[in-house]
């Protein structure tokens, strides 16, 4: 979905994002968090950061629907984050999608997937390096998105070789694509120095996203600086409010503002 029927939907799912596509007036920033659903501490401790931090949350793990339940009520988007079979065959927990699966197996898998989580407003890979360099495979996640939509998604962007913003485009799905990981470093040193990057990219280019994980570093860092964004011209918008605006002013990727990618494909 494109332009502003795109928007028009954003701001019915968080009633914060205008229908007005052009782009805002100071730098905006949307912050998103992945690997939810294992800790319910973790979870609590997320849903609990100032503004609309997104939480994006493991299918069929014993804390997800809690979570999802606590994000909602604090005026947070809810995102499934899809387990998607990366290079290195790293573990992924229930509801994954892997490359020896056909068409069928996929599709019913991402519509389980998204009907254990309540509240969706849209979809970003975890794990996912393999996945996402497969057109074909990309199509039928995002047929299934689109089936059961209206939703977005959210490139992690754990490759430089991931097709899938391009792949959810083509299949009518409004998507993103993140531009800083926060925390690949659990150090503070390496997260404020990711969260500088945001704040540059956002004031180069008008908006950007972040993504983190629910870590030491992170959450003590966001615990402190999301309240300062303010104070420094930079609002925090939801995810939908970046994927809006990829949408009517899309970005040459990755070049523009993507960082380079990660050593190690995740």
């Amino acid at each position: 979905m494109k332009g502003l029927a795109f928007l028009l939907l954003c701001a019915a799912w968080t009633g914060s994002v205008t229908a007005d596509p052009t782009p805002p007036a100071g730098p905006v920033v949307a912050v998103m968090i992945d690997d939810l659903g294992n800790s319910l501490d973790e979870g609590r401790r997320v849903t609990a950061l100032p503004g609309p931090v997104a939480c994006a949350i493991l299918p069929h793990t014993v804390h997800a629907t809690e979570i999802a339940d606590l994000a909602h009520a604090a005026g947070k988007e809810v995102l499934l984050h899809l387990p998607m079979e990366s290079v290195k065959d790293m573990p992924l927990g229930p509801g994954a999608v892997t490359l020896d699966m056909g068409e069928a197996e996929i599709k019913q898998t991402v519509q389980e997937d998204m009907s254990s989580l309540p509240y969706l407003v849209g979809v970003n890979n975890h794990e996912g390096s393999l996945i996402t360099q497969h057109p074909g495979d990309l199509a039928w996640i995002m047929q299934a998105l689109h089936a059961a939509g209206p939703y977005f998604y959210v490139d992690s962007y754990t490759t430089a070789d991931s097709v899938a913003y391009e792949i959810a485009r083509e299949q009518g799905v409004a998507a993103a694509r993140r531009n800083v990981f926060l925390d690949d470093e659990n150090t503070e040193e390496s997260v404020e120095l990711q969260w500088q990057r945001l704040l540059k990219l956002a004031r180069k280019h008008g908006f950007a996203l972040a993504i983190g994980h629910p870590k030491s570093a992170t959450l003590a860092m966001l615990e402190v600086e999301l309240p300062k964004l303010a104070a420094a011209g930079v609002t925090l918008v939801p995810v939908s409010r970046i994927v809006a605006l990829q949408e009517a002013h899309p970005l040459p990727w990755p070049e523009s503002s993507s960082p380079a990618p990660t050593a190690a494909k995740r």
